[in-house]
């Protein structure tokens, strides 16, 4: 079986090291972003996953005789907004079409310009010096 490999991007030199240590930068910066996302995510379904555990703590509440408890987390809790109009869906939903998606397309348009759309220069050069 033969493998596909994809050369290098740190086999052409053509963009100067300044450069390529700034689209480093950049990168690591977008990185941060989607790790941002990612506990964006988190914390939508770990919300969502409370607000549903709310109805066993309704029923356990009724069940032992406390229906002026349950009937405060239903009213005051279940469905409650995270934030003023928002559920945790449309925090992420936001986050994604404004916020990530300019810093996305940001990077994309500068690494375009500055490398020819090739990624993970400053990487590429780090594991080239250090196998050889």
């Amino acid at each position: 079986m033969t493998h596909d490999v994809r050369p290098d991007p740190a086999s052409s030199h053509d963009v100067d090291d300044a450069t390529a240590e700034a689209l480093g930068k950049l990168s690591e910066a977008l990185e941060t972003t989607e790790r941002a996302r990612g506990h964006l995510y988190s914390f939508h379904q770990l919300t969502g996953h409370a607000d549903l555990q709310l109805d066993e703590a309704v029923e356990l509440l009724r069940a032992a005789g406390h229906p002026e408890m349950a009937d405060l987390v239903t009213r005051e809790l279940i469905g409650l907004d995270v934030i003023p109009g928002r559920w945790t869906f449309q925090v992420v939903e936001e986050y994604e079409d404004g916020y990530h998606s300019v810093f996305t397309g940001v990077e994309r348009r500068i690494r375009e310009r500055l490398a020819g759309g090739r990624r993970h220069l400053h990487e590429a050069r780090m594991k080239e010096r250090r196998q050889s």
